[in-house]
């Protein structure tokens, strides 16, 4: 696949990312409606202006921002209603977002800029400062590989455009090797598992907490984590049609509040967070308690600091021929929003 037709391919889902994500907001939404309607005990100072909205959230197993406020005890705080969506990771929700059908959602640090590079009025809005225990490159249980050099030609499993499609390309690099030098499978994480536990794939690149999952479940090993690899942030974005509704950006500046508030909780609660992240997820206690523990974040403030390492990864897939253009990260940054990762310190 081309340079261009890669992303094109990953905008060309977004129709059937609409689609699954419409087939588990009717049941999420009905689900959460209750929990999320707005709260006359809230403090905001938003409340009044947002009573009325209804915030299209996007989320997945690896960030389980649903769960986490349920389990912080904040989700009936939110001074708004909300209608969640499930995906299977970042790019298809991005892309349901670039479709109209999400207004925020938390996903890693390469999926904005895939959104952006495809055209997506997207921006990111909060930022958290991730665990590197977060990433792994897997292989299976009795691999002979163990070392990256000796994935050289080998077949790789990774989901197209995700964090760990970036986590993969800095451990490549890093040995000497690049994309060229190994045959990539894109697929997403129950695949991903299911390939790497069948042999149909050498290797794993994913996060949490399907690391665990394959570790707790597959007795998969880890030739890296994300220690000294990848970038340590992840993000909140949202869609620049949300951002210019006053009301819905007044409910996203309250909702991040909120979410950052949440993972501080979670930091401090890893116990509680992983029961509940259990029953969210259907995982297993036993992976969900390892996955708290790798995966805790805060939320903190879009510095230039932050910026310039998201710029990082663009320019990463761009020099790898991975996108076709070069992408201006400052642009698709807004930074009105970061007093509200404060909550959460």
């Amino acid at each position: 696949m081309n340079r261009t037709n890669r992303v094109l391919a990953l905008a060309a889902a977004a129709s059937l990312a609409v689609l699954t994500a419409c087939s588990s907001s009717s049941s999420s939404s009905a689900a959460g409606s209750g929990a999320t309607a707005s709260s006359s005990g809230t403090s905001s100072p938003n409340q009044a202006s947002v009573s009325g909205v209804t915030l299209h959230v996007g989320d997945q197993a690896g960030t389980g921002a649903q769960a986490l406020l349920t389990a912080a005890g904040l989700i009936g705080k939110l001074p708004f209603k909300v209608e969640w969506s499930d995906f299977t990771s970042g790019p298809p929700m991005l892309q349901a977002m670039g479709a109209g059908s999400v207004d925020i959602g938390g996903v890693g640090n390469a999926p904005p800029v895939f959104a952006a590079a495809g055209g997506s009025k997207i921006a990111i809005v909060g930022a958290y400062q991730a665990n590197p225990l977060g990433s792994a490159l897997l292989v299976p249980k009795g691999s002979p590989i163990t070392s990256v050099a000796q994935l050289k030609g080998k077949r790789i499993a990774v989901a197209q455009g995700s964090s760990a499609d970036y986590h993969l390309l800095t451990v490549l690099n890093k040995a000497g090797l690049s994309v060229h030098d190994v045959t990539l499978t894109y697929l997403q994480p129950a695949e991903g598992l299911a390939a790497l536990s069948s042999g149909h794939v050498d290797a794993w690149d994913i996060w949490s907490p399907f690391i665990e999952q394959a570790e707790v479940q597959k007795n998969a090993k880890a030739l890296v984590t994300g220690t000294g690899y990848g970038s340590p942030y992840s993000f909140a974005v949202a869609s620049r049609a949300a951002l210019a509704d006053p009301a819905k950006a007044a409910a996203i500046k309250d909702y991040l509040a909120l979410v950052a508030q949440a993972h501080a909780w979670a930091t401090n609660h890893q116990s509680a967070w992983a029961a509940v992240w259990a029953k969210a997820s259907g995982l297993p206690d036993t992976v969900m308690v390892k996955a708290a523990s790798d995966d805790s974040s805060l939320a903190v403030p879009i510095t230039p600091a932050v910026i310039t390492s998201e710029q990082q990864v663009s320019d990463a897939f761009t020099k790898a021929g991975l996108i076709p253009v070069h992408v201006d990260f400052s642009q698709y940054a807004v930074t009105s929003f970061n007093d509200t990762a404060s909550v959460g310190l």
